[in-house]
């Protein structure tokens, strides 16, 4: 079974819109894992313009599934993750004024400033993932730093997908068959949704997770919260014969 982690990031920017505490988050993680999702994902940035760092605390007191945390490795996300411990920690290349994530990291270049930053997350009993390309170098590479699980970033299979569905998998079939010989850990997030996740999920060996916000928190605009979940837990995990 491959896991759903809701990014609430949307949800705390719709509350810091007006100030104030309207729409709850904590609430909103809560209900997610409720009507189904098996995880909830947040982004720190710097600015702090959606979530907040004191968010961080009062979100791992009520998760019950996983907590996942991503962002990049500056001291003070450090602590933050220290201090709190999620079941995860996904590690984005992003700079400080990036809108979203949209690169993986060089995982040669910056192998020996992972492996360092790993080192200590795994020192303290949390889980690793590094987001990448499908460059097979990167993935090689990545298996060098003592990560548990490297995150495929999926923007360019998106954007492709409607115009050629099988020239758009095509390199993630090749990076997964290599992360799994590698034995490393397989997730996947960027532009996900339900025009494309059911055929990702079905070309993809052993995907563990993926993390969407964006695309789901717009689509319970529609749908409602825990519609739309139950719709991107059915493209994620169905029969062989629905392939």
């Amino acid at each position: 079974m491959t896991r759903l982690s809701v990014n609430v990031n949307k949800i705390a920017t719709l509350r810091n819109a007006r100030g104030g505490n309207v729409p709850d988050l904590v609430q909103v993680a809560i209900n997610c894992e409720r009507f189904g999702a098996q995880g909830i994902t947040v982004h720190p940035r710097p600015d702090q313009r959606h979530i907040r760092y004191d968010d961080i605390p009062k979100l791992k007191n009520v998760v019950t599934t996983e907590f996942n945390i991503e962002g990049y490795p500056t001291a003070s996300f450090m602590d933050l993750v220290l201090a709190n411990k999620p079941h995860q920690v996904t590690l984005v290349p992003d700079p400080p004024d990036a809108l979203t994530s949209s690169a993986g990291w060089d995982t040669q270049k910056e192998g020996d400033f992972l492996r360092e930053v790993i080192t200590e997350f795994k020192n303290n009993g949390i889980r690793t993932s590094i987001f990448v390309d499908t460059e097979i170098r990167n993935i090689e590479h990545a298996a060098n730093t003592f990560t548990d699980r490297i995150e495929l970033y999926t923007g360019p299979y998106a954007e492709q997908f409607f115009k050629n569905q099988s020239a758009a998998i095509a390199p993630y079939i090749k990076a997964a068959a290599v992360a799994n010989d590698l034995g490393l850990g397989i997730n996947a997030g960027h532009d996900l949704d339900t025009n494309n996740l059911h055929f990702f999920r079905a070309n993809i060996e052993g995907l563990l997770e993926v993390s969407i916000g964006h695309a789901l928190i717009a689509d319970a605009l529609y749908f409602g919260l825990e519609k739309t979940i139950q719709n991107y837990l059915a493209e994620l995990n169905f029969s062989q014969q629905d392939i």
